[in-house]
């Protein structure tokens, strides 16, 4: 079958498409998203932390208990994601003419009775999958230590010097070795779901038979899988293309009117969803059929007669479904989203390394403009030099700051009043060196919270002991707060001073970040959602987002609730917040809306928002 038929029948057996991957997307968040959450409680259990964060989520998928795990989430996400697929083929392969309810019935109760051997199938698949790219991996990071394991990564992501772009190209090339290989792989796998779930066979057979069944087939499903693709990106693209016009046109249109706006843009963008919904079943209702062609099993017996396809709803069955799911789409988006909207709250502006958009960071210069700047918190990172005193330092060397090859760790006093650190942002900040955490602490005493951040890369010695014993001689016991990547670290720090506000960075997470015993909890702007605000609220805890410098998205995180901005750039966070404390609730609600959306360019003139 070529994919122009493909295609045609699938749009031919739309009334019956739509809907019943629209009954198996809810089944499967109804059943398969609860066992994901499971999963993940599982894997947090034995970590026995209620979140894992960053590298801890790696170190726990490479322990011996914590691969099973990911084993098992892992083959979750993917049973949700093929369900669709597996229920629409197996109704290929059924002759009957049923209802749209009847044929995903049946096609799910064959799904269940294969269930388990559907488990072993998807991390079979998996597991041959890393045994696949498992090498190139390995290849990669070896030639990653090789090439730019000499320097702190943020040197080579700033200066991209020769052996970086070699490292680029070598892993280029490994990419370009593998991604052939997998393909061939994948290709030779293409009917291994059908012989699982329609041939009776074992999970291990399945891929064998599969393999002989598409030895000489793969270049032909290689070819129409590529065509196929390209009809399927190419109607997202265009419906994009339509649907981002029209909210474009809205500001032009509807100039000031931010509750018809806002009502419109949740419309437009509901009216999108439904479209990419049906793009996206009637494209995979195309797959099934191009696949099922290459399977050589027989249909299924079935009571029922035969007919050329199921039955599906009625035209204006079809229109009330569309118009339901616009409503439940939107009021669902609304009321997720909006939720978390706040009419008035206190919101912190913390400074990001001083004042690091207009200072060189980390530098006294640095703090002394967020003190100008009226922030309410500066953020440092600290670390342990040669000689156990605590400095101000990101980097685990100084090779982006001042191109000279000398890890902190291994540098003396007498190294860093010769190590000139502001040059590279303005030959006006030449006098500028290392601090030390004291003479941070008189930068911003009685005027800010210095919020340490605790830095670690292998060769800290003492540091909580030698942080706390600096703060205590300073007498700023009640001025500070500290956090950390590393959890364990924060706990111990926590232990020596109770008392301090205590803080848990996380740029990735699996599991409940509020359940963290933290004071607060400090996440990249992807993490931040109505849910983790509300929750961390209820927890009694703050909820702190980085590393936010575009006045627009300051609005929108002060708009969901969270307690603190981290930022490179206090004053004009500031001024947000200014901007912000006149926002009306619709006005919020809109700001949200957009960044949920990613919309904020195309639906708002800066000059409508900016401060």
């Amino acid at each position: 079958m070529n994919v122009r038929a493909a295609y045609g029948e699938a749009w031919a057996g739309r009334r019956f498409l739509v809907p019943l991957l629209l009954g198996v997307r809810l089944l499967s968040l109804a059943v398969i998203a609860p066992l994901l959450g499971l999963a993940v409680q599982l894997a947090t259990k034995i970590s026995g932390q209620s979140a894992l964060t960053d590298q801890d989520i790696a170190w726990f998928i490479l322990s011996p208990a914590g691969f099973p795990v990911f084993l098992l989430v892992a083959a979750l996400i993917l049973l949700g994601t093929v369900i669709g697929f597996a229920v629409i083929t197996i109704n290929l392969r059924t002759p009957d003419r049923v209802t749209t309810t009847t044929a995903m019935a049946r096609a799910l109760r064959r799904t269940a009775r294969r269930s388990a051997h559907l488990m072993r199938y998807a991390t079979g698949l998996i597991l041959r999958v890393l045994v696949i790219a498992g090498p190139f991996v390995i290849a990669g990071m070896l030639v990653a230590r090789h090439l730019i394991g000499a320097y702190d990564i943020n040197y080579y992501l700033t200066f991209r010097p020769p052996e970086f772009i070699r490292a680029i190209v070598i892993g280029g090339a490994l990419a370009a070795v593998l991604a052939p290989l997998l393909l061939s792989r994948l290709l030779s796998w293409a009917v291994s779901l059908h012989f699982v779930l329609l041939g009776h066979s074992r999970a291990g057979e399945a891929f064998t038979q599969s393999r002989d069944v598409m030895r000489t087939k793969r270049r032909g499903l290689l070819r129409d899988l590529a065509v196929w693709y390209a009809i399927r990106a190419g109607a997202h693209f265009l419906a994009g293309i339509g649907f981002v016009a029209l909210l474009r046109l809205m500001p032009s249109l509807l100039e000031g009117n931010f509750e018809l706006r806002l009502g419109l843009a949740v419309l437009i963008t509901s009216l999108w969803a439904v479209t990419a919904f049906v793009i996206t079943a009637i494209s995979l209702g195309a797959l099934a059929r191009i696949i099922d062609a290459r399977y050589e099993g027989p249909v299924l017996e079935t009571r029922g007669g035969e007919a050329p396809t199921p039955a599906g709803l009625s035209l204006p069955a079809l229109c009330a479904v569309g118009v339901g799911a616009v409503v439940v789409i939107g009021g669902f988006t609304a009321v997720t989203l909006f939720e978390g909207v706040k009419s008035d709250q206190d919101v912190l502006v913390i400074a990001h390394r001083g004042a690091a958009g207009s200072r060189p960071e980390n530098t006294l210069a640095s703090l002394q403009a967020a003190v100008d700047a009226g922030a309410d918190w500066v953020e440092i990172d600290v670390q342990e030099t040669a000689e156990g005193d605590v400095v101000v330092m990101h980097d685990s060397d100084f090779m982006k700051l001042a191109q000279v090859d000398l890890k902190i760790w291994n540098a003396t006093a007498e190294d860093l009043n010769d190590i000139d650190i502001g040059s590279w942002f303005d030959p006006v900040y030449s006098d500028q060196r290392v601090p030390s955490l004291a003479d941070a602490l008189e930068v911003t005493r009685d005027t800010a919270r210095l919020l340490i951040e605790l830095k670690y890369y292998g060769h800290d010695q003492a540091l909580e002991e030698r942080t706390a014993a600096v703060v205590d001689a300073a007498d700023m016991n009640d001025q500070v707060a500290f956090m950390s990547l590393k959890y364990r670290a924060v706990g111990k720090m926590a232990a020596l001073r109770p008392d301090w506000p205590s803080g848990v960075l996380a740029a990735t997470a699996v599991g409940d970040l509020s359940g963290l015993d933290a004071d607060f909890i400090a996440v990249n702007t992807g993490l931040v959602t109505p849910r983790l605000v509300r929750n961390a609220a209820q927890q009694g805890k703050k909820v702190f987002v980085w590393t936010v410098n575009d006045p627009l998205d300051m609005l929108a995180m002060v708009s969901l609730g969270v307690d603190g901005l981290i930022t490179d750039e206090p004053a004009l966070a500031r001024a947000a917040l200014e901007r912000h404390a006149g926002l009306e609730t619709h006005e919020r609600a809109f700001l949200v809306f957009l960044e949920h959306f990613g919309l904020t360019d195309s639906l708002l003139d800066d000059s409508e928002m900016r401060p």
